[in-house]
């Protein structure tokens, strides 16, 4: 998959500003891909959008497939007429943190307000709709037959239970016995119903907002997770695909060794997949997934791709990493089913931690791009394969996850070996630190890599306050949030300028694509428009 030379900015919904207590689909995600035209990029990297349970991990979510409605627009929802205009009055005060004048998204707060105005919208529907609206949410729910019952007896079931885990459900329930689950959706229709409609509406949200994105020539990029959580929709419809003990509960569960990142390594705690089954059965559940991820992104990275060569196996019962061992994945198999079914799929492959010749032969054989990682590039010397100069075409290159971080928080860390910095501003031939972020987005964009993705935290400068998730660290992450102010129009000429400097947009596609933003505001057509509701 190639894409031509390119860039463009990674940011979670989450993470746009608003006055709900966490970002969402509405108004500033608009004005963010305003930003994107603003400053030239083309890309919009977004983490995976599945519904998340505790540690609020956008890696361990209800489901595979479904959108998580905490991202659906109260603002656009009173524009669709299912929310009364200013219905919501008294919101609670969001915690906010002094570095930067950021906030951080609350959950414990932020959770049971958004389900609560998305409660009123379900009843709204069900007085208001008109048969138009019944017939296009029928649709709805009849194109996405194959996993939205599923989800939405799920979701309804964990409510009724008291967010247990489905193991600890009635046994019949658990086990899926027809009779039972027959009853239950007899018994729990409008709770089910009212999930199937929170899906449609992030449904439609999202669809507007990638139509507009790609009206302004902005592509998506998206992410899977290569496992899913055991308290899962997924894992309980879908038992032969895991290795499970007979309460369902997982015999071997995914992890890392050692790396980077957590030098204890890593004990995830997703069930291992029964590659034997899935292979007798032609991959259908992974193809559907990557067809429904399909419908909502241009382009999607596979997190932790390694893990279709080998994966690190560790009992179920074991306390830590240590105790995993590799086993062999699907390979070539998995990915030739996937190619003849779909065709050649625009797949980024996270290949970062510990890789083997074996790994990156797997990658190249489909020609898939890997990921260059610059924070990883000052730790030893000059044959260090993320830094820039060892680079090939078919990459994509990041100042830093989500999983880093910031530039800006990298560079002033006390514990940071003063070597490694030196390292850094000898390969910069820079004598000083002032707007070292600048200097690694321009080391990015310079690179002969197809892609470059910069975190909005690196764009705007930011320390080690904005960063998104402490690897191995199970609380407080996945919470940081800009202000609308923060989006400031001298940073997105700045990257413009760099942008068009290293050739990852041309001048007159970036006064083209400005020109028709500013057609479009004038004429009154943005969604990202004052006055949207």
């Amino acid at each position: 998959m190639r894409m031509g030379r390119l860039s463009g900015i990674l940011l979670h919904p989450t993470s746009l500003p608003g006055p709900f207590g966490i970002g969402d689909l509405g108004p500033a995600a608009y004005r963010f891909v305003d930003f994107l035209v603003e400053s030239g990029q083309r890309l919009w990297q977004v983490l995976p959008l599945g519904p998340t349970g505790w540690g609020n991990s956008p890696y361990m979510s209800f489901s595979a497939i479904a959108g998580n409605p905490l991202l659906i627009s109260p603002e656009l929802l009173v524009k669709a007429g299912w929310l009364e205009p200013n219905g919501w009055q008294d919101l609670p005060q969001w915690p906010a943190i002094q570095a930067g004048n950021a906030e951080r998204v609350d959950y414990e707060t932020v959770i049971p307000f958004k389900l609560g105005l998305l409660h009123r919208a379900w009843a709204t529907f069900k007085e208001k709709a008109s048969a138009a609206d019944w017939e296009a949410f029928q649709a709805y729910c009849a194109a996405e037959a194959d996993w939205l019952p599923d989800y939405a007896l799920f979701m309804a079931l964990k409510e009724v239970y008291g967010d247990q885990e489905w193991t600890q459900w009635d046994p019949a329930l658990a086990q899926r016995d027809p009779l039972a689950l027959q009853e239950a959706r007899d018994r729990h229709a409008d709770a089910i119903t009212r999930q199937m409609f929170w899906q449609y509406l992030f449904a439609q949200q999202w669809g507007s907002l990638r139509e507009y994105a790609h009206r302004h020539q902005v592509q998506l990029i998206g992410d899977i997770p290569i496992y899913v959580a055991p308290n899962s929709a997924d894992v309980w419809a879908n038992r032969e695909l895991f290795h499970l003990d007979e309460q369902g509960r997982p015999l071997q569960v995914a992890g890392v060794p050692p790396d980077y990142f957590s030098p204890t390594g890593q004990r995830w705690g997703n069930p291992l997949y029964n590659w034997e089954v899935l292979k007798a059965r032609g991959y259908d559940w992974w193809i559907r997934r990557i067809q429904a991820i399909l419908k909502q992104v241009d382009c999607v990275r596979i997190d932790h791709f390694r893990g279709f060569e080998s994966y690190w196996a560790i009992p179920g019962a074991a306390e830590t990493a240590v105790e995993g061992e590799w086993q062999k994945g699907p390979g070539a198999d998995f990915f030739q089913a996937l190619a003849d079914k779909l065709g050649k799929i625009p797949v980024i492959a996270e290949d970062l931690g510990d890789i083997t010749p074996e790994v990156l032969q797997l990658r190249d054989q489909f020609g898939l791009p890997g990921m260059k990682v610059l924070l990883f590039a000052f730790g030893s010397g000059p044959d260090n394969p993320y830094l820039p100069h060892s680079y090939e075409r078919n990459f994509v290159v990041y100042t830093g996850t989500h999983d880093n971080n910031t530039v800006v928080g990298w560079f002033h860390d006390p514990e940071r070996p003063e070597w490694e910095k030196q390292n850094l501003l000898r390969y910069l031939g820079c004598q000083g630190s002032d707007g070292i972020h600048w200097d690694l987005i321009r080391l990015a964009l310079a690179s002969v890599a197809d892609l470059a993705i910069i975190p909005l935290q690196d764009v705007m400068g930011l320390g080690a306050e904005a960063r998104m998730n402490f690897p191995g660290r199970a609380e407080n992450n996945w919470a940081w949030r800009y202000r609308e102010e923060m989006l400031r129009p001298e940073l997105a000429q700045r990257l413009a300028e760099l942008s068009v400097t290293y050739g990852r947009i041309s001048p007159q596609e970036l006064e083209q694509r400005r020109a028709a933003l500013a057609q479009e505001r004038a004429a009154g057509s943005s969604q990202a428009a004052p006055g949207l509701v």
